[in-house]
């Protein structure tokens, strides 16, 4: 059941352009502001390198990424060269995180001929660019999708919510995994005196991470099953391989000092991020406007990992029924019983030392 790492967010064809969707995904962007202002800048004439982590099709990059640009430009002499490198798997929606470079008001190359754009088509979880060349790097919503799917999930689609022991622990294996090798990749990149600064799920002793849209997917699942829209063995293969950290979990590697592989964590915050439409809900009262915008989200976001348990796949005569079907049964869902989804999010902030340790 294993997969190279879960499929890209509505990455190309029938749902291109729908990952803006994303919500509360600017809460680190203050963390990423300090950082540029902070960080140490290589010496002239040597380019700046910016380096996003799990780019998707770049609307969620533009606004922070031009908020450290804004920043670094402001400390660095005119004209100072800066390269933004985004960084997704090969499969990601490269045309359309060009055509957001290119077309998006935000778009940190307007009216700055200094700075650059490429794009890297490999997993955030191996080294990306030669080693010593990244002075500032930013991470979100990335690292809280695994490296591929560690084992099959009996009784849910995704972990947190179920309660088989075996794949609780693998997730968990997996997790650890993957951070440890994504802290390792950063540094080996990161220039002395870099930063780094991540924003990812978080985990803690609430309620899981959208659990009343994970719970709905799989009430609507059992009903397509039911009716023969999909059959019971490809929804035993469906599995969304993603996991929130705790506040432990997220600084082993670093204990018992603070130290990693050259790093130390300079900020680490958990907190819940609002649910905006829920807050809309609640002075609109639109609950039709509530499930389509969630259904939207969950759509570009989940489905397409969900696809690749299908016998013919993502590009299988049956994904455009499977999606649209399973859109319109959770947004129904949703409508007819809306709840607020908890948010809980960690935002971190990363330091490579100037001298070794």
């Amino acid at each position: 059941m294993a997969i190279a790492r879960p499929a890209p967010m509505e990455a190309g064809g029938t749902f291109r352009g729908r990952s803006r969707v994303q919500p509360a995904q600017m809460p680190a962007v203050e963390l990423l502001e300090r950082a540029a202002q902070d960080v140490e800048l290589p010496q002239s004439p040597n380019t700046i390198v910016i380096v996003d982590y799990g780019a998707c099709a770049g609307h969620n990059s533009l606004l922070p990424i031009g908020a450290a640009i804004s920043i670094v430009r402001n400390r660095a002499e005119a004209g100072r060269p800066i390269c933004v490198l985004h960084a997704d798997v090969a499969e990601n929606d490269y045309a359309g995180l060009f055509e957001s470079l290119e077309t998006d008001p935000q778009s940190y190359l307007r009216d700055d001929p200094a700075t650059f754009a490429a794009a890297i088509g490999q997993s955030v979880y191996r080294q990306l660019v030669p080693t010593g060349l990244v002075t500032l790097g930013w991470s979100a919503w990335a690292v809280h999708w695994l490296s591929r799917v560690p084992a099959p999930i009996p009784d849910h689609v995704h972990v947190e919510l179920s309660r088989d022991a075996d794949a609780t622990a693998a997730y968990a294996r997996q997790a650890a995994d993957d951070w440890i090798a994504f802290l390792t990749a950063r540094s080996r990149e990161m220039v002395p005196g870099g930063r780094l600064v991540v924003l990812t799920m978080a985990h803690d002793d609430g309620d899981c991470s959208y659990q009343p849209l994970l719970e709905a997917i799989v009430e609507e699942l059992a009903a397509m099953v039911a009716e023969g829209v999909v059959s019971r063995d490809e929804v035993a293969r469906m599995a969304v391989p993603s996991i929130g950290r705790s506040e432990v979990e997220l600084t082993a590697p670093f204990a018992p000092k603070n130290r990693f592989a050259g790093l130390t964590v300079e900020h680490l915050e958990l907190f819940d991020a609002e649910d905006q439409y829920w807050t809309k809900l609640q002075k609109d009262r639109d609950a039709t406007a509530f499930a389509t915008n969630w259904s939207a989200f969950v759509r570009a976001s989940v489905f397409p990992t969900l696809l690749t348990a299908l016998e013919g796949g993502d590009k299988g005569p049956d994904a455009e029924r499977f999606v649209e079907r399973l859109e319109t049964g959770l947004r129904g869902r949703l409508a007819d019983d809306p709840k607020r989804v908890r948010l809980p999010l960690a935002k971190l902030s990363l330091h490579k030392s100037a001298w070794p340790r």
